[in-house]
């Protein structure tokens, strides 16, 4: 869920007084931040003009016609944030904070993704980013040059794509930031945040991401890594619990949703349609069959899905249906399952009116829609010979086994923040990476510089060979000098060495040596956004 660990983010935050804190499950230390947007939202921090201090950038101008837009920065009222570090957070609606009708708005197909990674890394303050969009979630997670800027950038980027205002998303979004980020994601992967708890598909979604992201810049080591590590969490709860036992399924809710609405708990004699035969549709089929459902109609695009979801199951007599005749297909049933990628509703009210009557038993037409965005539209629900059914209906179904999901929580949760722990520790030792190039560099330039004076020394007569043989003896005297240090920077995993001591090491070479890795590498991030605005 939308967590924030009391002990770490909640505890720090200073909160705003608007701030709604809640604890959103009972099985997790979790709270969820909500900001609204009726009051001052603490969150949205001022613009960081370069400009803002006119003195200080006229100075800079009278010194140096040349100065770049770093030493701007620098030396502006802006300075604070050369030292800010980076962070990752994870901004996003979920089934726990926003209705279908706000969530179905921001939905993010599959083929937009790395688009959409494209369009985030452009924004001013994001360094790396991922989209994770599904039926019951869509959840932006970025690494940020700045909190609180990026946080604002990503926000009115997903108003600007759903059409959505700041203030509306800000009542149902929640943030976290960094270890709570973390938490949350290995959390969804664990099927922990999921509507039905344990459920199997949100991890190949997870899985999904990382396939997408793979080769597009900005989804890069950290995200990457963060993915990476939230596939094994997910893998490990599912392996070393008994979470995945039972109805785990969002498919299988809304077979069980369905069963719970007949008047007869039965399948047997109900008429079933089932609309797209995907992932879900599939799903939703092999749900049915373990209901005892044995004859259905499948519409979908197209007959190849349909035949081989046919041959998985031989005993049930599955009729395949094309687009063209969903309405008359609509017509012929009782109960209608829609699980379909259509970014506009396939049953309209008018739609739905020409329908003919179902049996005065049933009384109405059962709409089970599982698909965001939405498959029936809204007024549908209107009708009085029609009964509409969504994914945020389903927690009906979930609610009968709540003590059990607990319990099965809090076995996860013990793998969750061991694996957590590792994580970042991994992340902590990224820190040492810019202190190793920039020694590197720093003793290269010290190499470089005096062999030329060597040279310059010796005269024109020394032979290519003599070159050569000087060039060698400099670099293996740096390589041999620096390997000790390079050692104790290192995180890989070949040493027995503490994180702490790996960065107090990094620490003590910044200092001696005046490497100034917090500003070389806010260089780096500038140029490496600048470079990509300008392709």
């Amino acid at each position: 869920m939308a967590a924030a660990t009391a002990s770490g983010f909640a505890a720090r935050l200073p909160w705003p007084n608007n701030a709604d804190l809640h604890r959103t499950s009972k099985s997790s230390p979790h709270f969820q931040i909500r900001i609204s947007s009726s009051r001052p939202s603490r969150i949205r921090a001022p613009r960081c003009e370069i400009a803002a201090s006119q003195n200080s950038a006229q100075a800079v101008t009278i010194g140096s016609r040349s100065s770049s837009a770093l030493e701007l920065l620098k030396t502006s009222s802006a300075d604070r944030y050369t030292k800010e570090k980076s962070s990752i957070a994870v901004i996003g609606l979920n089934v726990h904070t926003a209705p279908v009708e706000i969530r179905e708005k921001l939905a993010i197909p599959e083929a937009q993704w790395s688009q959409a990674i494209g369009e985030l890394c452009a924004l001013n303050h994001i360094e790396e980013a991922a989209v994770l969009s599904t039926c019951n979630r869509i959840e932006i997670y970025v690494v940020a040059l700045s909190q609180n800027r990026g946080v604002k950038e990503v926000t009115e980027w997903m108003s600007k794509l759903s059409g959505v205002p700041v203030s509306e998303l800000s009542e149902h979004r929640f943030l976290l930031f960094n270890k709570d980020a973390t938490q949350h994601l290995f959390e969804v992967a664990a099927g922990l945040d999921s509507l039905v708890l344990g459920e199997g598909q949100i991890l190949a979604q997870v899985k999904h991401v990382v396939k997408v992201g793979q080769g597009v810049p900005g989804f890069d080591r950290k995200i990457s890594g963060l993915f990476k590590h939230a596939i094994t969490v997910g893998k490990r709860v599912r392996t070393e619990t008994n979470i995945a036992s039972g109805s785990v399924s969002v498919s299988s809710a809304a077979v069980e949703l369905a069963l719970m609405k007949l008047p007869e708990p039965s399948y047997s004699t109900a008429r079933v349609l089932v609309i797209g035969a995907g992932k879900m549709g599939k799903l939703v089929i092999k749900h049915l069959v373990a209901k005892g459902c044995r004859e259905m109609v499948v519409v979908n695009r197209s007959e190849d899905r349909v035949a081989a979801i046919r041959g998985e199951f031989k005993d049930v007599e599955i009729i395949y249906k094309p687009l063209s005749d969903m309405q008359a297909s609509a017509g012929e049933a009782d109960i209608i399952f829609t699980s379909t990628a259509s970014e506009t509703p396939l049953f309209l009210k008018e739609h739905v009116q020409m329908l003919p009557s179902v049996s005065p038993k049933l009384g109405k037409r059962l709409f089970v829609d599982i698909s965001v965005p939405r498959n029936i539209a809204p007024c549908v629900s209107d009708l009085v010979t029609a009964c509409v059914y969504n994914v945020d209906d389903l927690k009906e179904v979930v609610a009968a086994n709540k003590e059990d999901r607990l319990r099965k929580a809090m076995e996860a949760q013990t793998i969750i923040i061991e694996e957590l722990n590792k994580f970042e520790a991994w992340k902590d030792s990224l820190e040492t990476v810019p202190t190793i190039k920039k020694f590197r560099a720093y003793a290269e330039r010290i190499r470089a510089s005096e062999v030329d004076k060597c040279l310059s020394k010796m005269g024109d007569d020394i032979s290519k060979k003599q070159q050569k043989a000087i060039y060698d003896l400099s670099m293996g005297i740096v390589n041999k000098l620096l390997h000790g240090p390079m050692q104790h920077l290192r995180c890989d995993g070949s040493e027995n060495r503490p994180l702490s001591e790996i960065l107090e090491n990094m620490n003590a070479i910044n200092r001696m040596f005046d490497l100034e890795t917090d500003i070389s590498l806010l260089e780096e991030k500038i140029r490496a956004k600048m470079e990509r605005s300008q392709k």
